[in-house]
């Protein structure tokens, strides 16, 4: 089973420099979902001091593979073939938490789903679903 501890692990040592560079920390996991948090930083915003739209779809992308590898309960190298978001307002505040959940796992398809929000309001700021291939 996966634990907050080797998703964390599997983050930090298997993803590329720039998504490590997110600052993202694993808050809970296991098969049902994934949780992680980005803390928001001057290099994250775009004009008008919001988090860029890159930001969040890598959040995203990044929690939901954690989601595929806990639902599948072993670690494997997923391909995203398909990512889609929705933005739906500005992300500011101190962070973006991010909920993701595998929606279907079939044996070489996932299909994930993500809600992103505001840690201080709430507020929903952006969706996304996603698709991954696991060789």
């Amino acid at each position: 089973m996966l634990t907050v501890e080797s998703a964390q692990q599997i983050l930090d040592e298997n993803f590329a420099e720039w998504v490590r560079a997110l600052d993202l920390t694993v808050i809970s996991i296991d098969k049902t979902h994934a949780l992680m948090r980005m803390p928001l930083a001057d290099h994250l915003a775009r004009v008008g001091g919001i988090v860029s739209g890159q930001a969040l779809a890598a959040l995203a992308d990044t929690t939901m593979v954690l989601a595929a590898v806990a639902h599948g309960d072993s670690f494997k190298l997923y391909a995203t073939t398909d990512l889609h978001t929705q933005f739906l307002r500005p992300g500011t505040g101190t962070a973006i938490l991010c909920r993701a959940e595998v929606v279907r796992a079939g044996k070489a398809l996932v299909f994930a789903r993500a809600d992103m929000t505001e840690e201080t309001s709430g507020k929903l700021v952006a969706t996304a679903t996603a698709t991954f291939y696991a060789p």
